[in-house]
């Protein structure tokens, strides 16, 4: 990760920490870690940092707990954060569009005809709304976070029932978790001929179509 995309992904949590604490509940940082998917350490990092900046002040609540408020430096700041996000994740949307779009005609053009889907997130919806334009099958749906959930018309598999199907294509449509989930799937024995991601090249292989 470049430094441009590290002071990104800074932002993004200082901003989804900061619109917690606008909802001025009486929040411990292990619930602030729960709710947002964030280490408890770098929350109380984040949060030490927020309250050197005037952004955050800590407040006492009765038997003893603690609650953090929004300074109206805080709330000028998540506004502007906000903006700021719904830029960069409008421009995400398309660019994660055109690239899931050009890895399924990709493949589609080497044969393949049915994928799995690997990680749920609003990365694999956007990849979904690309994959309707090829005539490439959606065969099935993985990942254990999310094990039971709906995916559309799917139901979401843990990885070993997923990858007991069959030797369908994978492709890997979480971009915050693809380097645990690409190593997951190799730690199970799946071929890394089989693994696709948007974003690179697809290398096909004659090992990679087998079955289709």
């Amino acid at each position: 990760m470049n430094n441009n995309e590290e002071k990104s992904v800074a932002n993004y949590r200082s901003f989804l920490l900061m619109n917690e604490i606008a909802k001025e509940e009486p929040l411990s940082q292990r619930e602030l870690s729960r709710r947002l998917g964030i280490a408890l350490g770098l929350v109380n990092s984040y949060l030490k940092n927020l309250v050197a900046k005037g952004y955050v002040r800590i407040s006492a609540f009765p038997r003893n707990r603690f609650g953090y408020l929004l300074t109206p430096q805080g709330i000028a700041e998540k506004s502007r954060l906000a903006y700021q996000h719904l830029s960069y994740f409008t421009n995400l949307y398309k660019i994660t569009r055109q690239d899931y779009l050009e890895l399924f005609r990709s493949l589609q053009a080497a044969g393949i005809c049915r994928v799995t889907f690997c990680g749920v997130d609003e990365v694999a919806e956007i990849a979904y709304l690309s994959l309707g334009e090829t005539r490439i099958e959606l065969a099935a749906v993985m990942d254990n976070e999310h094990s039971g959930e709906s995916f559309f018309d799917k139901k979401v598999d843990p990885l070993p029932s997923g990858l007991a199907d069959g030797n369908d294509t994978i492709v890997i449509t979480s971009l915050k978790r693809s380097g645990q989930l690409i190593d997951e799937l190799v730690r199970r024995g799946v071929d890394r001929n089989r693994i696709f991601h948007a974003g690179t090249e697809p290398i096909i292989s004659e090992k990679s179509t087998e079955g289709l």
